[in-house]
């Protein structure tokens, strides 16, 4: 019986052992499919990741409807003529707008809470320079039109297909 339970015992520790080597080996080829750039697939590779699509910059705008000044909130009417006017001839492809709610830390320290717009534009990452000043010119004209403080931008690589 002793002779049994060590046996199963060893199995159980070699079987967790193994495991443990599949996932160390693993994890780091995991982390590195990650990467900002595909990187073309070796044959002595051991492992394979596939990437797809193409490279692509995806950018986050971040709008409040608050008015510092104590003016109106931005309306949904007010906010998809500012998209109709200032963005879509920038970019026709396509864009995705979400609602949702925010908040930040004013300048007087003050934690303040608001209706908010999420922008989503996707572009070629070739365009990035391009794009740049197209999307500078979006929020210095949202911070003027309905006297915010600022609008939040968050850039990031992707692969994309469509």
């Amino acid at each position: 019986m002793a002779l049994t339970l060590s046996r199963i015992s060893r199995t159980r520790l070699a079987v967790a052992g193994a495991v443990t080597a599949v996932l160390a080996v693993g994890a780091p080829a995991a982390y590195a499919s990650l990467d900002d750039e595909a990187r073309p697939a070796s044959s002595t590779s051991a492992t394979t990741t596939v990437a797809r699509g193409k490279p692509f910059t995806e950018t986050r705008l971040f709008f409040g409807t608050e008015r510092p000044d104590g003016g109106p909130d931005v309306t949904d009417k007010q906010f998809m003529a500012f998209i109709d006017k200032e963005v879509t001839p920038g970019f026709p492809d396509g864009l995705t707008i979400q609602d949702g709610r925010g908040q930040w830390r004013d300048s007087n320290g003050k934690i303040e809470r608001e209706r908010s717009y999420e922008l989503i534009l996707l572009y070629p990452t070739t365009e990035a320079k391009k794009r740049d000043v197209q999307i500078e010119e979006i929020r210095s004209d949202y911070e003027k039109a309905f006297a915010q403080d600022s609008v939040a931008r968050l850039d990031e690589r992707t692969r994309v297909d469509f």
